[in-house]
């Protein structure tokens, strides 16, 4: 029995290691192109700061917009990066590598799709409360905002990198993912959205934030096998 237990935790730790790795080399290759991680960063700054300055100052009416506009933003932002996902290790043959390894796909892909979300998610829920006082959002508002990309942004990078990998050294691949992922993003922005929403008009966030949650539980379940099968009919 302690064999077999102390075989169990070596296996886990080893797990854990791998996806680790997968996470800290996809991190590296993210710092050395930085240039693409700031793209994604600038077009989320420059689509939010675009309204406040073609509307002009009408503050009513910026805070009506303003969920609906910073999401569509962060929607748009978060897909730029997508079809780099898998495309790097897939022109390199890492790809190939990974499928024969010992390590499980599925393991090495929610690594990766970890990877993608720190580099191109996070910074823009970090952002978001800025841009967000540009709109005249209440402090409350801005701290619904923030908890909403912050289970949204996962969930596009778990739905993006299914696309990803179906459209995997596809031609004019880029366009196709958008229309393949597009949909499928829909119920986050109406979720996302529509919490800030609910708490500017004094209904409460807390419905729509638990349906973004159970979308963000279904898709980690998900998500990875859905890639791993995607990855798998994309390679052979």
């Amino acid at each position: 029995g302690a064999v077999a237990m102390s075989a169990g935790l070596h296996g886990s730790l080893g797990t854990f290691a791998i996806f680790s790795a997968v996470v800290k080399r996809d991190l590296l290759l993210a710092l050395r192109r930085k240039s693409e991680v700031l793209t994604s960063l600038f077009f989320f700054v420059i689509v939010v700061s675009l309204f406040p300055l073609g509307i002009g100052p009408e503050m009513a009416l910026l805070r009506i917009i303003a969920p609906g506009v910073l999401w569509v933003a962060a929607l748009l932002a978060a897909m730029l990066s997508l079809n780099r996902m898998f495309a790097v290790d897939h022109a390199d043959g890492t790809l190939e590598q990974m499928l024969l390894s010992p390590a499980p796909l599925g393991l090495l892909v929610t690594g990766k799709i970890l990877a993608h979300w720190l580099v191109a998610g996070l910074p823009l829920v970090l952002i978001a409360p800025l841009l967000g006082l540009q709109y005249d959002l209440p402090p409350q508002a801005l701290g619904v905002l923030v908890l909403s990309l912050l289970i949204g942004t996962p969930l596009l990078s778990l739905i993006g990198a299914i696309g990803a990998a179906l459209t995997l050294g596809v031609r004019g691949g880029g366009v196709l993912l958008s229309l393949l992922t597009l949909p499928l993003y829909i119920p986050a922005l109406i979720f996302g959205a529509g919490a800030v929403e609910a708490d500017i008009s004094g209904l409460g966030a807390g419905g729509h934030l638990s349906l973004l949650a159970a979308l963000l539980a279904l898709s980690v379940f998900f998500a990875p096998w859905a890639t791993t099968a995607a990855l798998r009919i994309s390679l052979e």
